[in-house]
């Protein structure tokens, strides 16, 4: 909400468009889709927001260091049914099926990304698409975080590599998808540190954070060198994920006649679509130099005469889905109703080279329908696990939007209602270190109702989210899973709005407030603010601005602890963090196709007696932030 401003009231949007003008000029037609979309989109070059740029967003806390484990401040739950090997914590740094896009350009297009900052944190992210034909597309890209970090064994090394292509045949009844990506996600783990008394020293020995000691992967040898990438002690997450998807339509042909062409067309009425998927999933924690009383205290686990610890799960999983389409309005491709079944088929590798074989059979059904006036939108969609390992298993959704007005915006409101198998972790038997409840596990069931409202003349957005759990599962300490019977609810509203302060000057203020009511192992800050205090607009012909100050504050609460073993964020009840807001300032600017941000980050943790910086927040139990860090960011659009 509220892009960049353009002309020299500073209002109005920001989304580079690459309208088509001249084909000979430098400029580009692009826009994509997703696999599973019917909506086409454009890219969103704002200037206000940096979270857009980058893998971690605003509501996210992370374990100090970027590409450490990240968890969200605000409550949304797991509500895909079947199988799920429990292994979350670095998801956001990852790419997936889902938010692939298929690109549609009329030339070649590259982005390239490079941001750099305190610490030797690197950011690197290439982009390349370009049509081969009309009816075929590839695109490429690669991205790298590289983070050492400002506390020992904090180091990450994340790299993801994505390909994937779309062709149509030139009558448009057949057309396949490809998808092959990879995630390497490494994160050195510090277990926190070994006490939060070492943050009181603000300008003698511990104010280089580098020298608090640690409570694992304190380790001699341990250096801040940003090439010295081999994982000592931490998690290696290793995923391949290859898609192929093939269609074919059968429906009317049809030809539209200009003055110089006839251009041929094709209207589906029904079609046939093949989807096969082969994954790997591979987790690894591994400690080269174990302390016994860290793991001993948390893990129950005796390391006499171990001289390197690791854990281990390798997931394979098949897939092969077979649905139909029916077009109902042979002219709008926008409504349709799809039924498939699919089976699926697991193994699991642990630790000990013992093995699990898993299978599941499901169906699925989906019926949308945005209509021609584009003033009403349904989405409705159901998953059953009929037989296997997740058997009565099921999701169903339900989405209504309507477009009431332009001034007044468009209203939407759904439905939800899942009932799914706890992860795998926490209820079987795998290579980690996990005690599972000893008279097993019901299945989790989440009721989600919702509803949000866009409202472009007062240039806000409000919603609501309504959550109803049972039997939910989760790790009461870093060893044993717990499933609690009872319910219990939480209640979310949220809001966004762009106050107009002057000719050139915006207050970006989002509000979120969370209440979990009845007995509930989950904790969360019941007020989440977010300010953006920004100067902007264009000036001179091609100059965009955007300037000022960002910061957000969450009210305090018991934020969850982290297990480095299994990844995973544990509840707790007896730390309280209590932390200042978070501040940064920023500088961005645009001319052309060239973007560059500039950031101070953690101005709050300024300490005067000395001038340092040491003022850390806390993220988590005994995971400090850093202190202040200065960013640079170049994001370079290229025509070819």
């Amino acid at each position: 909400m509220g892009g960049m401003g353009r002309g020299s009231s500073g209002g109005g949007g920001d989304s580079i468009r690459f309208e088509h003008r001249d084909p000979f000029s430098d400029s580009v037609s692009i826009r994509f889709k997703y696999i599973d979309s019917v909506r086409s989109y454009t890219f969103d070059s704002s200037l206000i927001d940096f979270y857009i740029k980058v893998p971690l967003k605003s509501e996210y806390v992370w374990l100090g260091n970027n590409g450490t484990a990240a968890t969200s401040l605000f409550f949304h739950p797991n509500t895909s049914p079947g199988w799920d090997a429990g292994f979350h914590a670095f998801d956001i740094y990852g790419f997936n099926i889902e938010q692939t896009r298929f690109y549609n350009t009329t030339r070649p297009f590259t982005e390239l990304n490079y941001l750099i900052g305190s610490g030797a944190e690197q950011f690197i992210n290439v982009l390349h698409t370009q049509n081969i034909r009309p009816n075929w597309n590839f695109a490429f890209q690669f991205r790298l975080i590289n983070a050492p970090g400002f506390f020992k064994s904090q180091g990450t090394n994340h790299s993801n590599l994505r390909f994937n292509t779309y062709y149509q045949s030139p009558n448009k009844r057949y057309g396949i998808y490809f998808i092959g990506l990879r995630n390497g996600l490494q994160s050195a783990e510090n277990g926190g540190i070994v006490s939060d008394s070492f943050m009181v020293d603000k300008t003698g020995i511990y104010s280089d954070r580098f020298n608090i000691p640690v409570n694992i992967g304190d380790i001699t040898g341990y250096s801040r060198d940003p090439f010295n990438t081999q994982l000592k002690t931490g998690n290696k997450y290793n995923q391949l994920n290859l898609l192929v998807r093939q269609q074919y339509d059968f429906g009317r042909k049809d030809s539209l006649v200009t003055d110089s062409t006839v251009i041929k067309l094709f209207y589906p009425r029904f079609r046939t679509e093949h989807t096969l998927q082969y994954n790997t999933y591979s987790y690894l924690f591994q400690d080269i130099s174990p302390d016994s009383v860290f793991y001993k205290q948390n893990y129950h686990l005796d390391l006499t005469d171990i001289d390197t610890l690791r854990f281990r799960d390798s997931w394979k999983e098949i897939i092969n889905d077979l649905s139909i389409y029916q077009f109902p309005d042979i002219k709008n491709q926008q409504q349709f109703l799809k039924v498939g079944a699919a089976i699926q088929n697991l193994s699991l590798q642990r630790t000990d080279l013992t093995r699990d074989i898993l299978y599941n059979v499901f169906l699925h059904g989906e019926y949308r329908n945005r209509t021609r006036n584009r003033k009403w939108e349904i989405e409705a969609y159901g998953h059953l696990y009929t037989t296997g390992f997740n058997a009565g298993d099921y999701r169903g959704f339900i989405s209504l939007e309507r477009m009431i007005s332009s001034k007044i915006g468009s209203l939407q409101l759904g439905f939800e209602n899942a009932n799914r198998t706890p992860s795998y972790l926490l209820r079987n038997t795998t290579g980690f270190p996990v005690i599972t409840p000893p008279g097993g596990t019901n299945k989790e069931n989440i009721t989600h109702l919702f509803g949000s409202m866009t409202l472009p003349a007062l240039q806000m957005s409000i919603s609501g989210h309504y959550y109803l759990m049972s039997n939910y599962t989760y790790l009461k300490n870093f060893l044993e899973a717990e499933q609690q019977s009872s319910p219990f609810n939480v209640l979310q509203v949220r809001g966004s709005k762009d106050f107009r302060l002057g000719k050139f000057w915006h207050w970006y203020a989002d509000v979120v407030l969370q209440k979990t009511a009845g007995a509930t192992p989950v904790n969360i800050p019941l007020v989440y603010l977010r300010n953006r205090l920004v100067f902007q607009g264009q000036f001179f012909k091609n100059l965009n601005i955007a300037l000022g100050l960002d910061s957000r504050y969450n009210t305090p609460y018991y934020a969850d602890s982290y297990s480095p073993v299994t990844g995973q964020f544990v509840p707790q009840d007896s730390i309280r963090i209590a932390n200042l807001p978070d501040i940064a300032a920023f500088v961005n600017f645009r001319i052309r196709s060239f973007s560059a941000f500039v950031r101070l980050e953690n101005l709050n943790t300024i300490n005067l007696d000395g001038f340092t910086f040491t003022n850390n927040n806390m993220a988590a139990p005994l995971y400090p932030y850093q202190g202040l860090l200065f960013k640079v960011g170049i994001f370079w659009n290229f025509v070819n």
